[in-house]
C-alpha cells in the first residue's frame, strides 16, 4: 500500500518532466536558441578568463603610427616587407605569419626583394571565400603568389568561421589553418575537436602587440628581447580600435564585443588562436548526449526536490538550483576546458518549478477551500483559518485522539414547545436565542461543535486541532454557557416571554475516534466512542443532582487546582460497571476564595462520613454545606433523602456510597 502511494505521487513529476523534456530538447537544437546560449558563453567565457603561462606570439600591427612613419598609403611596397622580415629574424622571432594576402604580383623587384626575405619559417596568408549559391556551395581558396613560397614559405588560410549571429568563436575548421601552421612551426602539434571554441584573454588590443614601425628597427625601438622566440604575426591592427558601427579592416565580432563594442583585429584573433593551440587553452563543446542527459537529470531533481514545497520554498529552490546552474557551467568552462550550454537547462528547472508550484498552489487554495466549507461551521473562523494555513495537522481519514466532549441540552424544552406549538416561526426565533449563545462559547474557547440534536449541542476540543489544555478549555465554555444563559433569562424575562431557560452541560475527557463519519455521499467530522457516550450520561445526570454541570473523572483530575470542583457522586451510568467520580462546576466560585476552600473540605468530610456509613455526620455534614452554598441545595437534599434511605434499609456488604443510575 506504501509503496503505491508512493509510486503514484511520483506519476505526476516524471509526466511533467517527460513533457518538458520532449518540448524543450527540440527548442535548444535550433539556431535561435544557440544565439541564446552562444550570449551565456560570451559572458562566462569573458568573466575572469584564464590567461597563458606567457603569451607566445606578438601582434606586429600595421597600424595609424606605421602609416604616418612610412609615409606611404596601402599597399605598401613589398620591398619594406622584406625589410620587416629580416629584422624579425635578427631580433630573435620565429616564425613569422604574415596575415596578408599577397595573390597579386606587384613591381617584379618588389616581389623578387620579398620571395628572396621568405623561408621556411614563414606563413604567408591563403583566403577561402565562399560564393553563395542555392543551387551548391562553392568555397575558392586564394593562394599567395607562387613566387613567394619558392624560398620554402608557408600558405596558411586565414579565413574564419563565424557563428549564425557573427560572432568569431570557434577555432577555424579549415584546410591548413593558418594559426595551426605557426603553432606547428613553433613546435606545438595540437588538434582541437570540431566545434572547439576560442578562450579569448582580453578586450580588443590587449594582446602584445608593437607597431611595424618599431619591428623595422627594433633594436633602436623595442626593449631587448621584446621578440625573441615570439611568433611574429603582422597584420592590420588600428590603434583606434573600430567599433561594431564604424565597421573595420579584418576585424571581426568576438565575445568581448558585447561588454565593450569593439572589434577584434584579424592578427590578434590568430595570435590567440594560437595561443589556444600551443597551451591547450582551447574549449571542447560537451559531447553531444551530455546536454539532454542533464536537462533530464536537472528537471527529476527539480520536480522531486519540490513536489512538497509551498510557493516560496519553491522560489528559493528555483534560485537556487538557476545558480548551482551556472556555477556549475561556468566551473566546468572554467576548469574542465568545457562547455555546457547552462540557458536550457535553467529554463527547463524554471518551468518545471514553476508549472509545479501553480498546480500545487492551486490545490492548496482548493484544499483550504474545502477545509473552510467543511469547518466553517464546526470552528471559530481563526481555528478555521489556521487549518487552512496548515492542513497537515488535519487527518480526515479517522484518528484516535484524547478529546474532551461536552454535552449541553435545554432543560425543559420539549414542554415548552407544546407550549408555543401555535407559533413555529417563535419557537424557532427563540431556539436560535438559545444556541447561538451556546455555540459561541464553544468557538470562543477553540472547540469543535459536532452536532446539533434538537435543543442540544455536542462539542469537543483537541481536534481537528491540537490543544493541550483542552479540559480546562471545554469548562470554560460551560462556565461561559451558564453565563450566557443567566443573562438570556434576564432578556427574556423582560420581554415578558415563557419562564427562565435552563440547561445541563455533561463534560468528558478520554480516548474517542475522530474523523469525517458517515455514507459516500454525506459525512460529517465527528468523534465517538465510550467517553463521548459518558459525557452525555453526565448531561442527563444534571437534572438528578440539581447542578448545571457534571463533569467527569479525567477532565476534574486536569482541572485540579484550577477549578471550583465539588464532587458529587461515584456514578455507575446505564451501560457501564465501574463507578466514575462526577464533580460539578460552581461557575460563580474560584479557587482561592476562602468560602470555597471551606465548602471544600466540609464536603469532602461530609462525604466520607457518607461512604463509610456514619449517618449523622453525614447528615450534619451536608446541612453544614448546604448553609455555605445554597446554590448546591438540591445536591444536599438529596443525599439526605439517601441517608434517610439507607438507615431503613442498609445498603449491601461492598458498598463504597455508588449510586447506580437506572435511566441515561
Amino acid at each position: 500500500m506504501a509503496r503505491g502511494r508512493i509510486r503514484d505521487s511520483l506519476w505526476p513529476p516524471l509526466l511533467l518532466a517527460a513533457l518538458l523534456f520532449a518540448a524543450l530538447l527540440p527548442l535548444g537544437a535550433t539556431t535561435d536558441w544557440q544565439v541564446v546560449e552562444n550570449r551565456a558563453f560570451d559572458l562566462f567565457s569573458t568573466t575572469d578568463p584564464p590567461q597563458p603561462a606567457a603569451h607566445g606570439a606578438v601582434v606586429v600591427a600595421i597600424d595609424e603610427p606605421s602609416f604616418a612613419e612610412i609615409g606611404r598609403q596601402w599597399p605598401w611596397p613589398r620591398g619594406v616587407h622584406a625589410r620587416l622580415a629580416g629584422a624579425l629574424r635578427r631580433a630573435g622571432a620565429r616564425p613569422i605569419g604574415f596575415d596578408i594576402v599577397f595573390a597579386e604580383p606587384s613591381q617584379p623587384a618588389e616581389d623578387a626583394a620579398l620571395a628572396a626575405a621568405l623561408a621556411a619559417d614563414t606563413v604567408l596568408a591563403a583566403d577561402i571565400t565562399a560564393i553563395a549559391d542555392p543551387r551548391f556551395e562553392q568555397r575558392i581558396r586564394t593562394e599567395p603568389m607562387a613566387a613567394l613560397l619558392a624560398g620554402g614559405a608557408r600558405s596558411g588560410v586565414a579565413s574564419v568561421d563565424l557563428d549564425p549571429d557573427g560572432v568569431l568563436r570557434r577555432v577555424p575548421n579549415v584546410p591548413d589553418p593558418f594559426a595551426a601552421m605557426l603553432a606547428r612551426l613553433a613546435g606545438h602539434d595540437s588538434v582541437p575537436p570540431p566545434g572547439a571554441l576560442l578562450q579569448y584573454f582580453g578586450p580588443p588590443r590587449s594582446y602584445p602587440t608593437v607597431s611595424y614601425y618599431q619591428a623595422l628597427e627594433p633594436g633602436a625601438m623595442l626593449p631587448p628581447g621584446a621578440l625573441a622566440g615570439k611568433a611574429a604575426i603582422v597584420g592590420f591592427s588600428l590603434q583606434t580600435v573600430p567599433t561594431v558601427t564604424s565597421g573595420g579592416v579584418d576585424a571581426f565580432v568576438t565575445p568581448y564585443t558585447v561588454k565593450t563594442g569593439r572589434l577584434t583585429a584579424g592578427a590578434e584573433v590568430q595570435a590567440t588562436i594560437l595561443d589556444n593551440l600551443a597551451q591547450g587553452l582551447w574549449i571542447a563543446p560537451a559531447p553531444p548526449w551530455l546536454p539532454p542527459v542533464t536537462l533530464a537529470v536537472l528537471l527529476l531533481v527539480a520536480l522531486a526536490g519540490t513536489r512538497r514545497l509551498g510557493p516560496v520554498p519553491s522560489l528559493a529552490a528555483l534560485a537556487l538550483l538557476a545558480i548551482a546552474i551556472a556555477a556549475g557551467s561556468y566551473a566546468l568552462l572554467r576548469f574542465g576546458r568545457v562547455w555546457l550550454p547552462p540557458v536550457l537547462p535553467a529554463l527547463g528547472t524554471t518551468a518545471a518549478i514553476v508549472i509545479q508550484g501553480s498546480y500545487g498552489f492551486a490545490r492548496e487554495q482548493a484544499q483550504r477551500r474545502r477545509i473552510t466549507r467543511a469547518f466553517e461551521h464546526y470552528l471559530a473562523p481563526s481555528m478555521v483559518s489556521r487549518l487552512a494555513q496548515d492542513p497537515g495537522q488535519l487527518q480526515l481519514g479517522g484518528e484516535t485522539r484524547v478529546l474532551t466532549v461536552l454535552f449541553c441540552d435545554v432543560r425543559g424544552f420539549t414542554t415548552l414547545s407544546e407550549r408555543m406549538q401555535q407559533d413555529p416561526q417563535g419557537l424557532t426565533r427563540l431556539l436560535n436565542r438559545i444556541l447561538t449563545p451556546l455555540s459561541e462559547a464553544v468557538l470562543a474557547t477553540g472547540g469543535t461543535i459536532d452536532k446539533y440534536i434538537g435543543d442540544c449541542v455536542m462539542a469537543f476540543w483537541n481536534a481537528p486541532l491540537d490543544d493541550p489544555d483542552h479540559a480546562a478549555h471545554a469548562v470554560e465554555a460551560a462556565r461561559r454557557m451558564l453565563a450566557d444563559i443567566a443573562a438570556l433569562n434576564e432578556t427574556l424575562q423582560r420581554e415578558g416571554m415563557a419562564g427562565p431557560i435552563a440547561i445541563g452541560i455533561g463534560i468528558n475527557t478520554g480516548t474517542c475516534v475522530v474523523g469525517n463519519m458517515g455514507s459516500d455521499r454525506r459525512f460529517d467530522y465527528s468523534a465517538l466512542g465510550d467517553s463521548v457516550n459518558l459525557a452525555s450520561r453526565l448531561e442527563g445526570a444534571c437534572k438528578r443532582y440539581g447542578v448545571g454541570t457534571v463533569i467527569g473523572p479525567e477532565t476534574a483530575r486536569a482541572l485540579e487546582g484550577r477549578a471550583a470542583l465539588i464532587e458529587l457522586d461515584r456514578l455507575v451510568v446505564k451501560g457501564r460497571r465501574e463507578p466514575a467520580s462526577v464533580c460539578t462546576l460552581l461557575a460563580h466560585r474560584r479557587v482561592e476564595d476562602g468560602l470555597y476552600q471551606e465548602l471544600a473540605r466540609q464536603h469532602e468530610t461530609a462525604l466520607a462520613a457518607y461512604r463509610a456509613r456514619r449517618w449523622d455526620e453525614a447528615r450534619e455534614g451536608f446541612a453544614r454545606c448546604r448553609e455555605l452554598e445554597p446554590s448546591l441545595s438540591a445536591l444536599y437534599h438529596l443525599y439526605a433523602l439517601r441517608i434517610a434511605e439507607h438507615e431503613r434499609e442498609p445498603p449491601p456488604d461492598g458498598w463504597a456510597g455508588e449510586t447506580i443510575a437506572a435511566e441515561k
